[in-house]
């Protein structure tokens, strides 16, 4: 059998049904589409070194593998596709076997794709390898728009990401060639899309503001000012002196720390080598000493500015009635069971009052916290400056005061 010449009748058969049934919402899976698929198809095959009855096997499913979408939309596409395969093969020819080769690796395509044999693999990774080329973002676009023509309906670019990013997580090329090929620029195209993706929080935020918004829109004129308030710009106000809070607390712990390790540094070297040797250098006992001193009064107060004060983990039911208990904080709360703080914040959560006034003490608490941090930081910088300068005195001091030795 010529399959070269029935592949070229294959050819000018779906170009000529694609001409004579245009169909203006399809502007995803039109011509083009199809022909870059048997481009993609033509190029695995070739790769594989495909005989000629499997080439024009991949070759064929490619040109009828979404003709179904003109016969009735995007339904059961692949059967339809399938069925216009056989019927134009059976009438030129093709034996049996082949027909029903061809009709697989067409049925192989639909999602989630099912492919078990090599030429059925092609086929499937033909139809979805743009997915890791530089086309994505066009062919992407180009998809978004034609499922909003055919559905009649507006996709927000979030919800068209959000679908788009699970199916590339879930998607995954069958040959060897195409996951060599492809995947790299495939996961290039995925973290494109997630940096793009608004993050969780932020919209459940944003649907609460509209809700708010409309809430205000729906109250008469003249209680439109009780609503109308500075929420937000005091949300802000918290959220930006809380997390200026932490960083400084952060930076605390680490200036700290520094001043452990260097004097532990310190304590460890004269404690190795000139504990053994005082007894030669007796002169040098006394800033030893001054030394040691210093370093091991700023590591006590290093400690102490570092040292975490955990309060009893508790708060009653007259707490809350009182409105003076802070839930925001964990030491308020970590011995309390969940159903007790749940039913707290849930209070909390109702009481606008409640909430600003348990903000306001978060802060003014972690102010409270990182001036005795800060108090303490300062101490131990100001022992270990001015104590090390004591101590390198007193160990001139004692360096010209030692006798010259006959």
């Amino acid at each position: 059998m010529n399959y070269n010449s029935v592949l070229e009748q294959a050819q000018q058969f779906v170009r000529s049904f694609f001409d004579t049934h245009a169909n203006e919402k399809l502007i995803y899976h039109n011509r083009v589409h199809t022909e870059k698929v048997v481009e993609a198809a033509s190029t695995i095959g070739q790769h594989y070194q495909l005989d000629d009855r499997d080439f024009f096997v991949v070759n064929v499913a490619a040109w009828f593998h979404d003709i179904g979408y003109y016969r009735g939309g995007a339904a059961d596409h692949e059967e339809k596709g399938a069925a216009m395969a056989e019927s134009f093969l059976s009438g030129v020819g093709v034996d049996a076997s082949t027909v029903i080769a061809i009709k697989k690796c067409i049925l192989a395509t639909k999602i989630p794709q099912t492919p078990s044999v090599l030429l059925e693999d092609i086929v499937c990774d033909a139809d979805l390898f743009h997915l890791g080329t530089d086309e994505f973002g066009e062919r992407n676009k180009l998809l978004r728009k034609e499922m909003e023509a055919v559905q009649n309906r507006k996709i927000s670019k979030d919800e068209w990401r959000s679908g788009t990013i699970r199916f590339l997580e879930l998607h995954q090329y069958h040959t060897d060639y195409c996951r060599l090929l492809l995947n790299e620029k495939k996961q290039e195209n995925l973290a494109r899309l997630k940096a793009k993706e608004p993050d969780p929080i932020s919209v459940l935020l944003h649907k609460h503001e509209k809700a708010e918004e409309q809430e205000v829109k729906d109250v008469p004129q003249e209680k439109k000012k009780k609503k109308e308030d500075p929420g937000r710009g005091i949300d802000t106000v918290f959220r930006i002196t809380s997390n200026n809070n932490q960083k400084l607390s952060s930076q605390a712990d680490s200036k700290a720390h520094i001043l452990i390790q260097v004097n532990a540094i310190i304590i460890s070297v004269l404690l190795s080598l000139l504990l053994r040797k005082i007894e030669d250098h007796v002169n040098l006992a006394v800033p030893f000493i001054i030394l040691l001193t210093v370093n091991l009064i700023t590591i006590i107060f290093s400690i102490l500015a570092t040292r975490p004060h955990i309060p009893q983990g508790t708060f009653t039911k007259a707490d809350l009635e009182s409105k003076t208990v802070n839930l925001l904080f964990f030491g308020n709360f970590y011995k309390m069971s969940l159903e007790e703080y749940a039913g707290g914040m849930l209070e909390l959560m109702d009481d606008r009052d409640f909430l600003y006034g348990s903000l306001i003490r978060d802060v003014y608490f972690q102010g409270i916290a990182l001036g005795k941090k800060y108090r303490w930081l300062r101490l131990s910088y100001n022992v270990f400056m001015y104590g090390l300068i004591l101590s390198v005195v007193a160990f001139i001091i004692a360096a010209l005061a030692a006798p010259i030795p006959k």
